[in-house]
C-alpha cells in the first residue's frame, strides 16, 4: 500500500482525476467527539496498513487539535508519522494532498514523498479575493489598505503564496479595474476556486484569462478558510500543476540525502518526518555510516538499499 496521505478535515479532501489515486485519510472526521485515544487509534491503523503516514495540517488549526496530534504521536512512540505544519490556505493545502496522493503512487520513499510537501507548495498560487482586511494578520497589510477595507464595496485581491502580493479591486464585477493583477505563475497550472459570502465573478473572469490557465474547476469551500482568511466574504482561489508527469520530474531533480538522524531519504534541508536539518556537507560523510548502523528496535527490517538497513521505534 501506498504511504498514507492524511489531512485534518473532510472538506480538505479534492477529488481525484482518475481511479488510480488513493484517497486521501481523514483523521477528524465531522460531528465527531474527539480525544487523543480517538487519534492515537486513526493513526494506528494507517501504520498498520500503509506502514508511513504523512499528515497536512493549515497553520490556522487549533492548538488543542494540534496537540492532540503530536500527543498521539508521541505514545505511539513512532517515527513512521510526519506531521506537517504548512502556511498555505486551506483550498492550497487541499491541492498539496491531491498532489501528494497522486505522487503516493510513484517509486518515491516515504522521506522523499514528506520533504516534497515543501518542494510542492512553492509552485502553488493561492489566494483570495477578499471583502475585506481589517483582520487580516497571514499576509501583510499596509495602513492604507486597512482604511480602505472599511469602504463600502471595497474588495481586495490577495496572494498568500508562493510570496505574498496585495491589491485593491475597485468593485466586484468583471468590467472592474484595479491598478493591477496579482502576479502570477511562470508556468502551467489549473485554477481552483471556492466561493464563499463574496458575489464576484473577478477571479474567473479577469485572474484566470491574466494567468494563462489551461482549466478552471470548483469545489466547496473549507470551514478552516473563514479562520485563515478572518472574513467570510471571500472566493478563495489556487493555481497549481496539474500533471502528474510534470510534478514527478519536479521532484526527481532534486538531489536526494539521507537523514544523519533517523536514515531516510529526503530532498530539501530538512526531513519531513523527524524533523532534523540536514548537515552541513562537511559533516554528512561521518554522520551516514552511524546512521546506517543504528539498532532495529521491534524487529521491523526497512531494506532502504543493497546493504542499508534503518531503525524503526514501534509500532
Amino acid at each position: 500500500m501506498p504511504t498514507a496521505i492524511a489531512v485534518t478535515s473532510a472538506d480538505l479532501v479534492l477529488p481525484p482525476p482518475d481511479r488510480q489515486t488513493p484517497p486521501a485519510a481523514v483523521l477528524q472526521p465531522p460531528g465527531r467527539e474527539h480525544t487523543v485515544e480517538h487519534t492515537l487509534a486513526e493513526l494506528q491503523t494507517l501504520l498498520d496498513l500503509h506502514g508511513y503516514v504523512i499528515v497536512l495540517y493549515p497553520a490556522s488549526l487549533p492548538d488543542r487539535t494540534v496537540h492532540r496530534l503530536y500527543s498521539a504521536r508521541a505514545l505511539l512512540e513512532s517515527d513512521r508519522i510526519a506531521l506537517l505544519r504548512l502556511d498555505l490556505p486551506p483550498l492550497g493545502l487541499a491541492t498539496l494532498a491531491l498532489q501528494l496522493r497522486q505522487l503516493a503512487l510513484c517509486d518515491f520513499s516515504p522521506g522523499v514523498l514528506a520533504s516534497a510537501a515543501r518542494l510542492l507548495s512553492h509552485y502553488i498560487y493561492a489566494g483570495a479575493l477578499l471583502g475585506s482586511v481589517a483582520k487580516l494578520d497571514r499576509v501583510p497589510v499596509s495602513l492604507t489598505s486597512h482604511a480602505k477595507s472599511w469602504v463600502p464595496g471595497s474588495q481586495f485581491a490577495v496572494l498568500a503564496t508562493p510570496a505574498p502580493q496585495l491589491v485593491k479591486v475597485s468593485g466586484g464585477n468583471a468590467a472592474a479595474q484595479g491598478p493591477s493583477l496579482l502576479q502570477g505563475p511562470g508556468f502551467g497550472t489549473q485554477l481552483l476556486i471556492a466561493r464563499g459570502q463574496l458575489n464576484s465573478d473577478w477571479v474567473t473572469a479577469r485572474l484566470a484569462p491574466a494567468w494563462k490557465v489551461q482549466g478552471v474547476a470548483e469545489a466547496p469551500l473549507p470551514a478552516e478558510s473563514g479562520r485563515w482568511w478572518a472574513t467570510g466574504k471571500l472566493v478563495e482561489f489556487a493555481a497549481a500543476i496539474p500533471d502528474i508527469t510534470l510534478l514527478y520530474q519536479l521532484v526527481s531533480s532534486v538531489k536526494r540525502e539521507d537523514c544523519h538522524w533517523c536514515g531516510l531519504d529526503l530532498i530539501g534541508d530538512r526531513c519531513g518526518f523527524c524533523t532534523a536539518p540536514l548537515l552541513p556537507r562537511e559533516q554528512r560523510g561521518r554522520t551516514h555510516s552511524a546512521a546506517e548502523g543504528r539498532e532495529l528496535a521491534a524487529g521491523d527490517t526497512r531494506v532502504l538499499a543493497p546493504g542499508r538497513t534503518r531503525r524503526a521505534i514501534g509500532p
